[in-house]
């Protein structure tokens, strides 16, 4: 068992996970199971549990998630019961959740008693709603985060980061980088000793490389597969070319300025920022297929240098190619 790097609290930190109908169920039980985690590998080091976790909504029995599986949840307790962290969890029942004015004003309420406040994945709809991540940068699920913005224009949404925190607020991107966000919490209170011996036995990473914005290309360009699909076709297939926006625009069959405009209201990307990242797809699967040198990867794939693919790969995916071939190749 690790030896314990920090001192511990006299008392347990008292987490509450705030849930509702239809909430999504592992914004719920990654963040408890890393906590829960948290409290074995202190104890078989022998100390006390670090954590008091506990599941809460409005009125009492069970909560039915949206996949389907009930969650025993106790009352919302008074908003000036001893608290350490409030989190939202989110999921498809958050829109109702946050129409909820009992809900909100809670939660609001409840925040002044807490030492930190966080919301998971679409959790951010219904801290937000309650004004609390007004002026602050905040992280959400990449599919709704125009969607948060144009709903809430003061907050600095942040698209690709797996978590944000401002303060003592909080939030987390997508479903399971609600994890990612606990492990981080979980060593900011206790150290990177017991946070990794955590994430070790969840094998997951402590910090995954890059950020969210990795899971949503691939779906962003299929999403104007029926416009672009053939000229996705001919990228893959031409990307040791040159490829700029007179070719791509000629090649679609559109005036450039027309062409920028479609495709990028199409696709959420412009086209060159969608040729990088066509490129750094392509070069990834080279890293973990095959045993090419990453110079001769770099020429393949249209980079021209492994620095310019170095670049790439540090902005999209937060790691070097080589350090990504180490990590994931088999």
């Amino acid at each position: 068992m690790p030896k314990l790097s920090r001192s511990l609290p006299n008392a347990p930190r008292v987490i509450e996970i705030v849930v509702f109908p239809s909430v999504q169920l592992l914004d719920v039980s990654g963040p408890l199971q890393v906590f829960s985690t948290a409290n074995d590998i202190v104890g078989e080091s022998g100390g006390a549990s670090p954590y008091a976790p506990r599941v809460v909504a409005q009125g009492c029995g069970d909560i039915v998630a949206s996949a389907g599986l009930g969650i025993a949840a106790g009352r919302l307790p008074p908003i000036d019961a001893a608290l350490d962290t409030l989190v939202i969890a989110g999921g498809e029942g958050v829109q109702a959740a946050a129409a909820d004015p009992a809900l909100v004003d809670w939660i609001r309420l409840r925040a002044n008693s807490a030492r930190r406040v966080a919301s998971v994945c679409t959790g951010a709809f219904l801290l937000a709603a309650t004004g609390l991540l007004d002026g602050r940068r905040a992280a959400t699920h990449w599919s709704l985060c125009d969607e948060l913005a144009r709903k809430f224009p003061a907050i600095r949404v942040e698209p690709d980061p797996i978590f944000v925190r401002d303060g003592p607020v909080w939030t987390s991107a997508g479903v399971t980088a609600g994890i990612d966000l606990a492990l981080a919490m979980v060593e900011k209170d206790l150290g990177r000793t017991v946070a990794l011996a955590v994430a070790r036995y969840l094998v997951v990473f402590l910090k995954r490389p890059g950020g969210q914005a990795q899971f949503s290309t691939a779906l962003s360009l299929q999403a104007a597969e029926d416009k672009f699909g053939p000229l996705h076709d001919w990228i893959s297939a031409h990307l040791a070319d040159e490829i700029s926006l007179v070719i791509l625009a000629r090649q679609a069959g559109m005036s450039q300025r027309s062409f920028s405009r479609h495709y990028t209201e199409q696709t959420g990307l412009t086209p060159g920022r969608a040729v990088e990242r066509l490129r750094v797809e392509a070069a990834r699967q080279l890293l973990l297929e095959s045993r090419l040198p990453i110079k001769r990867i770099s020429r393949r794939c249209g980079f021209g240098s492994e620095e310019t693919m170095r670049r790439s790969f540090q902005r999209l995916l937060g790691a070097t190619p080589q350090d990504y071939r180490v990590r994931f190749s088999s």
